[in-house]
C-alpha cells in the first residue's frame, strides 16, 4: 500500500550521492604560500619565540598558560619571545632580515631579558629575592607590581621600603611582566638593579681576614647561574664571608643568580678574579688551607681537621670537577663519603654539605 512503511520488502536508497575528491585542488591551492609555520614563529600562537612584537592576544594565551601551569605544578609551555628570529622566514614576518652575515639573535637563559644590553639594568624577581634586596640598599631604578597583586607582608615592605628610598614604583599588567621577565615565576613582584657590583679580591680577602676562622669558597668553572645562586646561598647561611670565581667560563650574577639565592646575594661578596689558581696562591700565602671538593679525594669531609681554620672550599664545575691546575694547587682533595653508588653530588649540592660540616666542627 503507497505510504505504507511498515511494508515487507521496503527497500532503502540513500539519497546521500558518491564521495567526491578535491583532485589536488586544496594542495594546489596552498602553492608558492611558503612553508607552514611551526608553532614557535607564529605570532598569534602561546609557543611564540619569535623577535616581533608580542601581540596583546598572545600575550594573554601565555598568561593563561602560567597561570595553569603553577596551579598544576607543571612547566608552562609558552614560547620565549626573542629567543628565535623570525624576520624573513615566513608571510607574516614584518621585519627584513639584516645584512649578510649578521648574526641571528641569541637564546638566552630563563629568567633573562632578550633585548637588554650585557652591561644593562637586570630585572630581580619574586618576592623574597626583592625584598632582601631592598633590605640590603641593594641600588634599584625601579619597583613592578602586578596590576591585582595580593599584598601581604613581603609585598608591602618592598613596597614602603621603595617608596622611602625614593625608587619608582610602576603598577603593570602580569601580562606585561611575563613578557619582561621571559616567562619565570616572579609572583607579581620585580625589581630592576643595575648590573652587580662585584667586590675587588683584595678587599674580599682582607675583610676575611679579620674574622677568627675565615672561610671563602672559590668556583673553578660553574656555569649554571642556578647552581651559582645555591652555593651563594649555602655561603651566607653557613657563615662564609665571600664567593669569587673567574670572569671567563663562569656563571656571573645574573637575574637568575639572583633569584636563585633567594636575595642572599645581596648579603654575601662576590669578587671575580682573572686567574684562579693565583688567587687561591694568595690565598695560602695569607694562611688559607685551600681545600677541593673532589668525588676520589683521599680525605674524607668527616676527617677534615683543617676546618676549624682559615679555610677556603673549592667547588669544580658540574661535569669535569676541579681543572688540573686548580687540584694541583689545593693543600688537599676531599671526598663525600656516600652509602649508594652515585657517582657524585651537584655541585651547589657538594657545597651545601661541606659547608654544613665545617659549621658543625666550628661550632661544636
Amino acid at each position: 500500500m503507497p505510504g505504507n512503511s511498515e511494508r515487507r520488502g521496503k527497500r532503502v536508497v540513500s539519497k546521500k550521492g558518491a564521495a567526491k575528491g578535491t583532485g589536488g585542488k586544496n594542495r594546489q591551492s596552498l602553492a608558492g604560500r611558503g612553508r607552514t609555520l611551526p608553532a614557535d614563529e607564529r605570532p598569534w600562537h602561546k609557543g611564540y619565540s619569535g623577535d616581533e612584537e608580542l601581540p596583546q592576544k598572545t600575550a594573554r594565551k601565555q598568561s593563561n598558560e602560567l597561570r595553569a601551569a603553577a596551579a598544576q605544578g607543571r612547566a608552562p609551555k609558552i614560547g620565549q619571545p626573542g629567543t628565535k628570529r623570525t624576520a624573513g622566514k615566513g608571510p607574516f614576518s614584518a621585519k627584513k632580515a639584516g645584512p649578510a652575515g649578521s648574526r641571528s639573535t641569541p637564546r638566552v637563559s630563563p629568567g633573562r631579558k632578550s633585548t637588554q644590553p650585557k652591561d644593562g639594568p637586570e630585572l630581580l624577581v619574586g618576592r623574597n629575592p626583592v625584598v632582601e634586596a631592598l633590605r640590603t640598599h641593594v641600588p634599584a631604578t625601579a619597583l613592578y607590581v602586578a596590576i591585582g597583586l595580593d599584598m601581604d607582608e613581603r609585598v608591602k615592605e618592598s613596597v614602603r621600603t621603595a617608596a622611602e628610598r625614593g625608587i619608582a614604583i610602576l603598577e603593570i599588567t602580569r601580562a606585561e611582566l611575563d613578557r619582561m621577565t621571559g616567562g619565570v615565576l616572579h609572583q607579581g613582584l620585580g625589581l630592576q638593579v643595575p648590573p652587580y657590583a662585584y667586590e675587588p679580591f683584595e678587599d674580599l680577602l682582607a675583610a676575611a681576614k679579620e674574622h677568627t676562622a675565615p672561610l671563602l669558597i672559590a668556583l673553578d668553572g660553574i656555569t649554571d647561574p642556578r647552581n651559582l645562586g645555591a652555593i651563594i646561598r649555602s655561603a651566607a647561611a653557613f657563615g662564609a664571608q665571600g664567593v669569587f670565581l673567574t670572569e671567563r667560563r663562569s656563571a656571573a650574577i645574573t637575574a637568575t643568580a639572583w633569584r636563585t639565592s633567594a636575595g642572599a646575594a645581596a648579603r654575601v661578596k662576590v669578587s671575580q678574579v682573572t686567574n684562579l689558581t693565583r688567587s687561591l696562591k694568595a690565598c695560602q700565602d695569607e694562611g688559607f688551607i685551600v681545600v677541593g671538593l673532589d668525588a676520589d679525594g683521599a680525605t674524607s669531609l668527616y676527617d677534615l681537621e683543617a676546618a676549624v681554620g682559615p679555610l677556603v672550599v673549592v667547588v669544580g664545575s658540574e661535569g669535569r670537577g676541579l681543572s688540573r691546575l686548580v687540584g694541583q694547587t689545593c693543600d688537599l682533595r676531599v671526598g663525600i663519603p656516600m652509602i649508594s653508588e652515585v657517582e657524585s653530588l651537584n655541585a651547589s649540592v657538594a657545597a651545601a654539605v661541606t659547608l654544613a660540616e665545617v659549621n658543625r666542627r666550628r661550632t661544636r
